[in-house]
């Protein structure tokens, strides 16, 4: 953890959740609001059809609502894409951005995820821009070399601790099991917190660098309480409240 930085948790549901799914997003509500989290601040980014109809249900709750990705513009003829403002229109305080399924599947360049993070930005969305490496970067020694580059390409000129949020999620971890080691965990973000304090200054040094890659309830107090590491990004195990809420109780 970072000192005088306030952890935060978001569960990224990807492409799984329909109308019935509400339930655990309510009882992910009851959780954040009756203080299981802690001091942390908690968010749930589930697939766009349920955003508005989460956002209606989560009002006036501690828990926040998040998109997946935007497109870069604020509007225009892109048959299936969704911009930033709609976002926001819809309910949503934060928007995932460079995840490495869009990067892989979708071909998404550092370039624009930075647009992306800045079109968030302007549309009054906290953008969380992921970082991480595959695993053959990793065996070939390029873990370092790649999450720095992703990092000052991807991130936005006008980055600051309030604004922007970072996840790290090694691409061989996701919904695999596999989870690198505490150490490894913590060279890397110690390295991101280095890289931020070099090109933002004070008003980046204490951004939020969340951990993402197969965190469970049963390995997430150990990670979340490594050395600049403010909090976690979650995938599957965010898709039930119980496992959610019991992954953020670590900061109780």
């Amino acid at each position: 953890m970072t000192p005088d930085v306030r952890p935060f948790v978001a569960g990224n549901w990807k492409m799984n959740g329909l109308s019935g799914s509400l339930a655990e997003i309510e009882a992910m509500r009851l959780g954040a609001d009756a203080g299981e989290a802690g001091a942390a601040e908690l968010v749930v980014c589930p697939p766009a059809t349920l955003l508005a109809q989460a956002a209606f249900k989560l009002s006036g709750s501690k828990l926040g609502l998040g998109g997946q990705d935007c497109h870069p513009e604020a509007s225009g003829a892109f048959t299936g894409d969704i911009s930033a403002p709609m976002l926001k229109d819809a309910g949503a305080s934060y928007v995932i951005v460079g995840h490495s399924e869009r990067r892989t599947h979708h071909h998404e360049t550092d370039e624009l995820v930075r647009a992306k993070a800045q079109a968030a930005l302007k549309a009054g969305l906290t953008p969380i821009v992921c970082v991480g490496e595959t695993l053959a970067e990793r065996e070939a020694g390029q873990q370092a070399a790649v999450v720095i580059r992703q990092l000052r390409r991807s991130l936005p000129p006008e980055t600051t601790s309030e604004t922007v949020v970072i996840a790290y999620e090694p691409v061989w971890a996701i919904g695999t099991g596999l989870t690198p080691t505490f150490g490894d965990i913590a060279v890397v973000h110690n390295g991101i917190r280095a890289l931020l304090t070099e090109i933002g200054g004070p008003s980046s040094a204490k951004t939020r660098i969340l951990y993402g890659g197969s965190v469970k309830p049963t390995n997430c107090r150990e990670i979340l309480t490594l050395n600049n590491v403010d909090g976690a990004l979650i995938g599957g195990a965010s898709l039930k409240a119980a496992d959610f809420l019991a992954i953020a109780a670590a900061y109780r």
